[in-house]
């Protein structure tokens, strides 16, 4: 079994460049990652998630209505090391496109990647960075799953062997919930796969676990966690904003400050999220 390093620090690469057509109007004014559930702005909510659990590095990749995304990171997090992507082809362009653009900001380092409309409980976050797993999918065997949700085929020992939103339905596949973990070896080969897709126009449009399901096709090893029994929520529609406001509870805010990147917490430690 593949192990990490956890002596290396953690950084976490963010997906907010879409349009979030299918929550209009709510998305019209404001970008869907600064909708708040049960007062608290998704955005807000990873990061805080992200800092509690010993990442202070973040990649964001902006699109829609991206100035509002850049100037509440920028105001609510003013000492945290963020680097802003533009994707100027949002509109135009998906989650493959915006995580090759991310190629040179991560520097050649293995990072989590959060898509910026998933609200979920910091202990997801903990099992993730935690498991002895480099290359690891956040799983949910619980949630019905539609033509839209992204599904990953699993063995019997966890391994992922498919990932796609067209995987047939059986008693192997499983949601993927939008946060992965992505080590050092294997970002390197991804981003090779996304500027060979991305070589083509006709692939602009792709979904990032296309270039994850090329990596697992060459050899690549990719584990799951199963998270089943913990709250999580896509955001993608008006039904998913009122559920998420009902599944989570407002934060218990704490004033310790978050240990250094190069340590997870302990989750006894944990009680809620902390601000600056």
């Amino acid at each position: 079994m593949q192990t990490s390093s956890k002596s290396q620090p953690i950084k976490a690469v963010i997906l907010a460049a879409g349009l979030g057509s299918r929550i209009s109007p709510l998305s019209n004014d404001c970008p869907k990652s600064l909708l708040q559930v049960v007062g608290i702005p998704i955005m807000e909510r990873i990061i805080i998630n992200a800092q509690n659990c010993g990442i202070n590095e973040v990649v964001i990749v902006l699109g829609h209505l991206g100035k509002q995304i850049r100037s509440f990171v920028s105001k609510r997090f003013p000492t945290l090391k963020v680097s802003f992507i533009m994707n100027d082809k949002y509109s135009e362009t998906g989650t493959a496109y915006s995580l090759w653009l991310t190629k040179n900001a991560t520097k050649g380092k293995g990072f989590i990647k959060f898509d910026a409309d998933v609200v979920f409980d910091i202990k997801i976050l903990e099992q993730l960075i935690s498991s002895d797993t480099e290359n690891t999918f956040c799983i949910d065997r619980n949630i019905e799953l539609g033509a839209e949700e992204t599904k990953a085929t699993i063995d019997k020992d966890l391994c992922i062997l498919h990932a796609s939103k067209s995987s047939e339905q059986d008693n192997a596949v499983v949601r993927s919930i939008g946060i992965e973990k992505i080590s050092a070896n294997a970002a390197e080969k991804l981003y090779e796969n996304l500027a060979d897709m991305m070589a083509k126009e006709a692939n602009f449009q792709a979904n990032y676990k296309t270039a994850y399901d090329s990596l697992i096709a060459n050899g690549i090893t990719f584990h799951a966690i199963d998270i089943s029994s913990l709250n999580w929520k896509e955001i993608n529609t008006r039904d998913d904003f009122k559920a998420a406001n009902l599944m989570f509870k407002k934060p218990t805010i704490i004033n310790t400050r978050a240990k250094s990147h190069n340590h997870l917490l302990d989750s006894k430690s944990i009680k809620g999220f902390r601000r600056n």
